[in-house]
């Protein structure tokens, strides 16, 4: 475990601005105890008709996870880990954001704040803290270290939801760069995945006051922005092929939080199971790594049984399967009006760096991230890892994260 030194933030010793309050989870036995009861009434449907994931999480999947999340499970390990960390939370716009705050032992370390995506969570940053706060006890260079700060998205884990609408990427990058100025922050980066790579992107587009640079590892733009994107070569055909095959055949679950997140919001509220079938139905490639982990008991990276239900858990602890969903409603809404208006997003003028995972949803070329990053100062295609990375594969992520923002310092 790396030394987690919480620092007293600015913010408290100054009138004008909103305490920042340390933060432990304390969850009550008897809701444990109601989760294990419900899940054990669950009401199964039958087998699929196929022998893939084609009609959705397969039940020998699901059956499996639920055995163990019943039986075997312990999230007071979990617990106990994310107390282990320095944990705050502080109101920023009227909601109350949750956040861990790592500092690295290294004086001249480089402060980062990393956004986690859906269905994730703070759990799949985890086990990157280590390495990106004390790359020495990891092989690597000490003048390599962050100061790491991992907030929870609004509406998600331990932040407040909001209870307004227009909690879309931009407005979320606003807050970020608020918290860490809060924090006391004058020179920084940003990384991002899946929903963190539409905040982060936002960040290098607004470019405030102290961000150096982004890294990003899901081309959120290649959704709306095909016609633009080159098709000449093998990898880049395979590429569009991807795209258009989760805007086919993988797009349920997006279509469905951009459009009627209230409705699915019921089901994961009052179902264990429902919203861990949710939460699993996110990508191929992830997917069958998830079910390999319960089904054949071969995890692959560290998409282990126990990581992926403390995931799943959080979620229903908190009870905050709906307004994670709100997400996807409010960016589509924004983007909607912005095109109506005629209204281009502006350049980023920070430095850019991106890594495509193989695994990815779509797993974009070089030529793909050019077109929308044009000052691309660092690319890199790795052999592993696919849509959770940071989760999946830790110490190849924070290796690139290093390598990306090492002109930087």
């Amino acid at each position: 475990m790396p030394q987690a030194v919480a620092v007293p933030p600015r913010s408290e010793q100054a009138a004008d601005r909103m305490p920042v309050r340390p933060f432990q989870v304390k969850v009550p036995e008897a809701e444990l105890t109601d989760l294990r009861r419900r899940i054990a009434a669950t009401r199964w449907p039958a087998r699929e008709r196929v022998t893939d994931r084609s009609q959705g999480v397969q039940l020998g999947t699901l059956r499996e996870l639920a055995r163990y999340w019943t039986n075997e499970y312990d999230w007071r390990k979990c617990e106990a880990r994310l107390n282990a960390l320095p944990q705050f939370t502080t109101e920023i716009d009227g909601v109350d954001i949750h956040f861990i705050h790592v500092r690295s032992r290294q004086d001249n370390a480089l402060p980062l704040i990393m956004t986690h995506g859906w269905p994730g969570s703070v759990i799949e940053l985890l086990e990157t803290v280590g390495p990106l706060t004390d790359p020495t006890s990891h092989g690597g260079n000490p003048n390599d270290a962050f100061h790491l700060v991992l907030p929870s998205l609004p509406g998600y884990g331990f932040s407040g939801e909001p209870t307004e609408p227009g909690w879309e990427s931009g407005r979320i990058a606003r807050a970020w760069a608020a918290l860490m100025d809060r924090l006391g922050y004058t020179r920084y980066v940003a990384q991002g995945g899946d929903v963190g790579a539409a905040v982060t992107d936002a960040m290098g587009r607004q470019a405030p006051k102290g961000l150096l640079g982004i890294h990003i590892n899901l081309l959120v733009a290649s959704i709306g922005l095909e016609d633009k994107l080159p098709a000449k070569s093998e990898q880049e055909r395979a590429a569009h092929g991807a795209v258009k095959t989760f805007t086919t055949d993988g797009f349920g679950y997006f279509l469905e939080q951009a459009t009627r997140p209230q409705t699915i919001g019921y089901s994961l509220l009052d179902s264990p199971v429902g919203l861990a079938a949710w939460l699993l139905d996110h990508d191929t490639d992830s997917y069958y790594k998830i079910s390999r982990a319960f089904v054949d008991g071969e995890p692959v990276g560290n998409l282990t049984r126990d990581n992926i239900i403390d995931n799943i858990t959080l979620y229903w602890l908190t009870g905050t399967g709906a307004s994670a969903a709100q997400w996807y409603w409010e960016t589509g809404r924004a983007q909607a009006a912005a095109r109506a208006a005629g209204q281009a997003p502006p350049p980023v003028s920070v430095r850019v760096g991106f890594t495509t995972f193989p695994g990815e949803i779509f797993a974009a070329p070089r030529s793909w991230v050019e077109t929308v990053y044009p000052g691309l100062a660092y690319f890199n295609e790795t052999d592993k890892g696919g849509h959770f990375a940071a989760w999946e594969e830790p110490e190849l992520f924070s290796a690139e994260v290093r390598a990306a923002f090492r002109p930087l310092r």
